[in-house]
């Protein structure tokens, strides 16, 4: 990699409505931090009315900054991993899991392809991600639609429940 040790600001969106969710959220983030992923910051855990997808039950959601030396490529790598190390498992479109991590900006990289796009593609249409986001990094621009979270939250379309969990930290 031509940038080794060079670190990159990156903004996590992370979720789990299977079992003990906010134990995934923070399994997810300590197994992340053994890949290179160091942590900076984290939102209030929220409480998450699920959107698309089957029937299924509400999610918790959170949102994390931090800092990488990886790639893009790696990074995603290192998400689906631990994905995969607790127990998520792909089998039906935006159907339940134990976790799910996102990557929603690094740095203020625009790219459409390949895998990962970033910022991610979604993230303005989420009201899942944007109350998180507002919460904690009320300030920061949208590389792509010159907005920061704040007003991507009031714009947002998604009108779907979202709700702080008191007292509760990702």
């Amino acid at each position: 990699m031509d940038n080794e040790g060079v670190q990159t600001g990156v903004v996590l969106g992370l979720g789990s409505n299977l079992g003990d969710r906010e134990a995934a959220i923070a399994g997810a983030l300590v197994r992340l931090a053994a890949r290179g992923y160091r942590e900076t910051q984290r939102s209030s855990l929220f409480l998450t009315e699920p959107v698309g997808g089957p029937p299924q039950g509400w999610f918790v959601n959170a949102v994390a900054a931090g800092e990488t030396a990886l790639s893009p490529e790696e990074l995603l790598a290192a998400c689906l991993a631990v994905e995969h190390e607790l127990g998520r498992v792909r089998d039906e479109p935006n159907g339940p899991r134990t976790i799910d991590v996102d990557i929603l900006f690094f740095g203020d990289l625009r790219r459409d392809g390949p895998s990962p796009v970033i910022p991610h593609p979604r993230l303005h249409e989420r009201r899942f991600v944007l109350e998180p986001l507002a919460e904690m990094l009320p300030d920061l621009v949208h590389p792509v639609l010159g907005q920061s979270a704040s007003e991507l939250l009031l714009r947002c379309p998604d009108k779907s429940a979202v709700r702080r969990l008191a007292g509760a930290r990702a």
